[in-house]
């Protein structure tokens, strides 16, 4: 597995992480056995960027990848965020970025992990209460502490990003940016790039949507996350499947499956973009390490921008109420 180095920070991590999101949370019913199992296979192909949060599952998450890694702390880059708050029967209840929830989850943090300290802690949206300078000084007071080695943000757009910068060198930007979403991810890398950020593109396989595995809304479990977004309804689903379709000519020939071609796609996008498709299964794990192994020529990538402007996305990315907990720079 080829390393990339987010930003000017020295953060050397494997060219593709994994997100574990799903493990715990959102897609379906949960296997911590085969999630642990997952995480130990990402080690062996060479991953060493595994990336949490502590509202995945309610904090089952951090527990499941603590446990997962214990031992092999050394070889792994931890990623982990703060700052989106769930009550007891799962709800979202709001944004708290204040300096003392700052403090308080990085503490109940690192207790689930098991660990001393995290690699790289995001915010995991701004909140609106609170100036972006304020929490973001609270990071860098744990940076000064040893509980974080480095901070970055989660879906923020460029003036937020240069003013928290200013604060505090961020490491890392995390949004949502795959084929079918490309802004306002492309902005914030813009900015990035300037100030010298790396970027974590979330999502990179539409929740996967661009992996051609989804032909009907009767393929998705019930009580799926997915259900409920915008891309993912009667209409727009089968509108969407037009792209999928386009994308799977483009990856057959490439001898690739249209995941791969994803994947693909975005490591071509700059050597400073770090994907993160999520899985909690060894056999999707091995399909998208091997998108590292897919080289695209120009001809590939202009196919593929033609496919993009033929066939638009339907639908929104997020519902409404949580399009509104997104910095308005990065909607």
């Amino acid at each position: 597995m080829r390393q990339r180095v987010l930003g000017r920070s020295g953060l050397a991590v494997s060219a593709l992480g994994l997100g574990c999101l799903g493990m715990s949370d959102y897609y379906g019913n949960r296997d911590d056995a085969e999630s642990e199992a997952t995480i130990h296979r990402a080690l062996e192909l060479g991953v060493t960027l595994f990336d949490t949060a502590d509202m995945y599952g309610a904090g089952a998450n951090e527990e499941l990848v603590g446990k997962a890694l214990r031992g092999l702390r050394e070889r792994v880059a931890i990623a982990t965020k703060f700052g989106l708050i769930r009550s007891a029967d799962g709800s979202f209840s709001g944004v708290d970025g204040s300096p003392d929830n700052v403090r308080k989850m990085c503490d109940a943090s690192l207790k689930r992990l098991g660990m001393d300290v995290i690699d790289l802690y995001y915010c995991h949206r701004v909140d609106p209460n609170t100036p972006i300078d304020e929490t973001v000084g609270a990071m860098a007071q744990l940076v000064r502490a040893g509980k974080v080695r480095f901070i970055g943000l989660c879906e923020v757009g460029p003036e937020t990003i240069r003013r928290a910068h200013s604060v505090h060198p961020l490491t890392a930007v995390q949004s949502e940016y795959s084929l079918w979403t490309r802004e306002p991810a492309e902005t914030a890398i813009r900015t990035c790039r300037e100030l010298g950020i790396g970027f974590a593109a979330y999502s990179p396989l539409g929740r996967g949507f661009l992996t051609g595995t989804l032909r009907s809304i009767a393929d998705i479990p019930e009580g799926d996350y997915r259900l409920g977004n915008p891309r993912f309804q009667e209409e727009n689903f089968a509108r969407n499947l037009a792209l999928v379709e386009r994308l799977r000519e483009i990856a057959a020939a490439k001898q690739c499956t249209p995941g791969q071609l994803a994947l693909s796609w975005l490591l071509s996008r700059g050597d400073d973009i770090v994907p993160l498709p999520g899985t909690k299964h060894r056999r999707y794990l091995d399909e998208n390490v091997g998108a590292v192994g897919v080289s695209l020529a120009p001809e590939d990538l202009a196919s593929i921008d033609s496919a993009l402007a033929q066939h638009a996305v339907a639908g929104a990315r997020y519902s409404e109420a949580s399009e509104r907990l997104i910095d308005p720079g990065a909607q």
